[in-house]
């Protein structure tokens, strides 16, 4: 049956109208989830394709869902087991729920995180689009090494030999599969919501003054450059505090447990470290009642927490990647800075000294979201890339 009239390709392949769809979603821990990256992704697309009238399923980790409902905001979920350890989770989760897939022959499969790559030669055989994205090149982090870099590295080659479309989620990530893995991506960015604070008493619960300290939103990995971010708070002059938001595999990662000992070492006690917060109502008190929102991801493409700051209307440090600046429009709609303590501490104490050059950033911070990261864009894009790869459409003439 017709499901609405859609102008979704160009005039070569275009069609006039969408029919629903039976979508299987894999390669995320699960739905609902405070995580953020992938989760929140699937988070955020599943329930709008369920709302224009697909049929949506999520593959969850049985282990993390002792309750196991049924569905979630329109979107169906099915459990599937695990081995939970650093490199078997996802990828044992994931062949588990391919196999569930194909079975039960969708229109579409969207298979996320580049390790599922090992897998698509299933869903080949079985004759069932696959579409993978695969966010970017998780093996050069500095947590990966041996047999999870071989295993990303080589899921990432499958799902660009075996995979019926691969999406990136930034142009320079498609330019960097292009060169390394000779494959045309197919470039969809991440999404952000747009709120404003409804409630700044959350944030006096954890010790903190509405605009009166910097925020960093991260997993504690060395990657994401929290050891920087604290050494240039530290220099700087001001009676503002550092709340760090985030945690890690402390207890079964030796790397990531001594990176959070130096952290710990470095700061004093206008410091707060708030561990992991798993309510989204949090997240966005701390997002919305920041002074500036402190961004030290290092790799990957177009990141969730980058927009999500933008959509929360922060005044933005960032890391000058060439993913951070694709997403901050090459630094208009936020500060960069150089992988350097003092860099950042001169920036820290330019806003500081000079509040209202970040209160210009914030006045224009959701404009980069209408431009190009609405979640209504990114669902129209995923949508008519689903529709062309069930029709038939060949990879090098999809343009969504």
């Amino acid at each position: 049956v017709p499901r609405h009239e859609k102008a979704c390709l160009p005039a070569e392949v275009s069609c006039s109208f969408i029919l629903a769809m039976r979508i299987h979603i894999l390669g995320i821990r699960g739905l609902p989830s405070t995580y953020s990256g992938y989760e929140t992704f699937v988070g955020e697309l599943a329930p709008r394709l369920a709302q224009r009238g697909h049929e949506i399923t999520v593959y969850c980790r049985r282990s993390l869902f002792p309750k196991q409902p049924e569905s979630w905001n329109g979107v169906q979920l099915r459990y599937s087991a695990s081995l939970e350890h650093k490199v078997a989770s996802t990828m044992s989760h994931s062949l588990f729920a391919m196999i569930a897939a194909v079975r039960a022959k969708p229109d579409v499969i969207l298979s996320v995180n580049a390790a599922t790559g090992w897998f698509s030669p299933i869903a080949r055989m079985r004759h069932v689009p696959n579409v993978i994205n695969v966010d970017g090149m998780e093996w050069l982090r500095p947590k990966w090494s041996g047999l999870g870099k071989f295993m990303l590295i080589n899921g990432a080659r499958m799902a660009c030999r075996f995979g019926s479309v691969v999406v990136t989620d930034a142009e320079e990530m498609h330019r960097l599969y292009a060169s390394q893995f000779g494959i045309e991506s197919i470039d969809i960015a991440y999404g952000a919501n747009m709120d404003d604070s409804s409630d700044p008493d959350i944030v006096r619960a954890y010790g903190l003054e509405p605009g009166k300290y910097f925020l960093v939103a991260s997993r504690l990995v060395p990657d994401n450059n929290a050891d920087l971010i604290l050494e240039a708070f530290m220099k700087t002059r001001t009676d503002m505090k550092l709340a760090v938001a985030g945690g890690a595999n402390y207890k079964g990662n030796r790397v990531e447990r001594q990176f959070f000992e130096k952290l710990k070492a470095i700061s004093n006690d206008r410091v707060k470290f708030l561990g992991h917060v798993d309510s989204n109502e949090a997240i966005k008190e701390l997002h919305c009642n920041c002074f500036a929102y402190v961004h030290g991801h290092q790799f990957g493409g177009t990141n969730p927490s980058l927009l999500k700051a933008l959509g929360y209307r922060n005044m933005i440090l960032a890391l000058d990647t060439p993913f951070n600046r694709e997403a901050l429009k090459q630094g208009v709609y936020g500060m960069l800075y150089a992988k350097q303590t003092e860099d950042l501490h001169s920036k820290m104490q330019d806003i500081c000294d000079h509040p209202e050059k970040a209160e210009s950033f914030r006045e224009k911070a959701r404009d980069r979201i209408r431009e190009r990261y609405t979640w209504d864009h990114i669902t129209d894009q995923y949508e008519a890339l689903f529709d062309a790869v069930r029709r038939g459409v060949p990879r090098k003439d999809i343009h969504v």
